[in-house]
């Protein structure tokens, strides 16, 4: 190994947050190293601080500038979190795209989905095979998650070997997909392992994971217990899970239905892929309309509250002809991502309006996390016998704390969130700079920079409402009649019982009638003039110093 080489790690997304996955590798010459990016996801919006964003994506814009020095993008496994930007991302990028046989197929569709040739995917197989790029040689590890054919990633660089462990748990019965087998990963390590990057999501949790099989019984006895319609939501991804669901519903003597685009999306690409195999018979939701609702399950998506989604429909009126009614059993067969909590209440209140039963994780029975527990973290440790360990996948605190974990077992560790470069190429981690990073917006059908301004102004519309004024100027430059006034947002009355809009316009009258001849001839001064005593008569009347929209036409002579 040159001496005048290195091997760097950094996080574009991911790392400090939960979702928005984007981890680069790097080896060769500092500042002109070579990389791979692995995954490359979206997070999701929310009404409080980014209303009407439709997907949030990690800024690679330190990464396009050097695309010409990418020779690989790795998907690890199909989450949206790690492979829902890949459409929309890929054309700054252009690089190679390798993944196993099911997230190949969830990728492919996020390809065709942009117009993009799903073709240029390179489907791989795991471990031992392996994928040369560069001087870097990549293999995909089987790992056991919370969605078919999740892998680590087994990178051997002439400085040493990394284990980018992915999203995973340690499940040796997943019911579909492989089975954590903690032997093969013995082996991976018996070779030495420089750098564990290593999932933090759980480290707060104490005890061991659950094993996903251990679920069945609980859910089989509840379905069975039912009187009326059975409607279960989880994660769509989370195939497993809906296997388990469906199955109980036959054993229940229930057709099963699905209800979600992407609830089929994912069936229908585990069956194609192979890795779903004897999923019960499902009914189209034109045929359950025929069937008595005691014999049907409704597996639906939403179970994060999504407005969108078959859940909320359902709990608001009627989805694709069915409607949930008093005697039916609401489950929820997952968790509630933190920030999801007031859009979940939603449907569980609403539900409840309906009187319909509603069955939550509180009990600890029908859900099992995807992610390894701080036990199970310790355990891949020990397993894993790296140099140095490195927290992903998680906010700062999981991080800090993880990085804790790894010293207090004599590992070298270092807490590196997005944007920070860390040098990994002795025998610890050395921050060895930082990069621009931050977040872009799909809004509607174009994408936007956080700091745009664009979310902002929208968030402060929604706050403090709209005041529109429009004046017009005629060629002599005196106004032609008075100014006259729009309200969005606003209340019609204020404080001194006239309406708002009557109010701002006589005010902006009797300022337009005094302004002088130099004020008159500039659109600018007349544009602040205006603007200034709309916000201090709104702010008199209602309390709220409104954003201001002014238009000054003039008439040409």
């Amino acid at each position: 190994m040159s001496s005048d080489n290195r091997l760097i790690y950094l996080p574009l997304g991911g790392a400090g947050e939960i979702g928005m996955n984007a981890y680069v590798y790097g080896y060769g010459p500092a500042e002109n190293e070579r990389y791979i990016l692995v995954d490359l996801g979206v997070t999701f919006p929310d009404m409080d601080t980014t209303p009407g964003v439709d997907l949030i994506f990690a800024d690679i814009a330190w990464l396009a500038d050097r695309a010409d020095r990418l020779d690989a993008i790795f998907i690890t496994h199909a989450h949206e979190d790690h492979v829902g930007a890949l459409g929309h991302l890929w054309p700054r990028l252009k690089a190679p795209i390798y993944t196993r046989k099911f997230t190949g197929n969830i990728a492919a569709r996020k390809l065709d989905e942009r117009g993009l040739d799903g073709s240029m995917i390179n489907i791989v197989e795991p471990w031992p095979a392996k994928t040369k790029v560069g001087e870097m040689t990549v293999s995909f590890l089987p790992i056991s998650h919370s969605i078919p054919e999740s892998s680590a990633l087994v990178i051997d660089t002439p400085a040493g070997r990394i284990v980018h462990t992915g999203d995973f748990k340690l499940d040796q019965s997943p019911i579909v997909g492989e089975p954590f087998d903690p032997v093969l990963w013995g082996e991976i390590a018996n070779s030495g392992v420089k750098v564990l990057t290593c999932d933090s999501t759980n480290v707060f949790s104490p005890k061991p994971g659950r094993s996903e099989a251990t679920l069945a019984p609980a859910i089989t006895q509840l379905v069975k217990g039912a009187g009326g319609m059975v409607v279960a939501t989880t994660f769509a991804s989370n195939i497993a899970r809906l296997k388990t669901l469906a199955e109980a519903g036959q054993a229940a003597g229930r057709s099963i239905v699905l209800l979600g685009r992407a609830m089929r999306r994912m069936v229908e690409a585990g069956i194609q892929s192979g890795v779903l195999t004897d999923f019960p018979t499902v009914v189209s939701p034109e045929d359950a309309k025929t069937i008595p609702r005691e014999n049907l399950v409704l597996l639906v998506t939403g179970s994060q509250g999504e407005r969108r989604a078959a859940a909320a429909q359902l709990s608001r009126g009627k989805f694709l002809g069915l409607e949930l009614a008093e005697g039916d059993l609401f489950l929820f067969s997952s968790k509630t991502i933190p920030g999801n909590e007031r859009e979940v209440l939603r449907i569980v209140n609403n539900l409840s309006e309906k009187n319909v039963d509603v069955v939550d994780d509180g009990a600890d029975l029908y859900h099992v996390s995807g992610h390894a527990n701080r036990p199970d973290l310790e355990q891949m440790h020990d397993i894993m016998r790296a140099k140095m360990v490195i927290p992903m996948h998680g906010e700062h605190r999981h991080l800090r704390e993880h990085m804790r974990l790894a010293q207090s077992k004599g590992m070298e560790s270092a807490l590196a969130v997005n944007g920070t470069m860390l040098d990994i190429t002795g025998d610890a981690p050395r921050v060895c700079g930082y990069v621009e990073t931050g977040r872009l917006y799909l809004d509607g059908s174009v994408q936007i920079g956080a700091l745009d301004g664009i979310v902002r102004d929208r968030i402060r519309m929604a706050l403090n409402g709209m005041v529109t004024v429009t004046l017009i100027i005629d060629e002599d430059d005196e106004p032609l009649g008075e100014p006259w006034v729009e309200l969005k947002g606003i209340a019609e009355i204020g404080r001194s019982n006239a309406p708002v809009v009557e109010v701002l316009e006589h005010d902006l009258t009797q300022l337009v009638n005094r302004m002088d001849d130099k004020t008159l001839a500039d659109d600018d001064k007349i544009e602040e003039a205006l603007r200034r005593r709309v916000r201090q008569t709104t702010q008199d009347e209602i309390g709220k110093k409104v954003e201001v929209q002014v238009i000054v036409s003039r008439l040409m002579a």
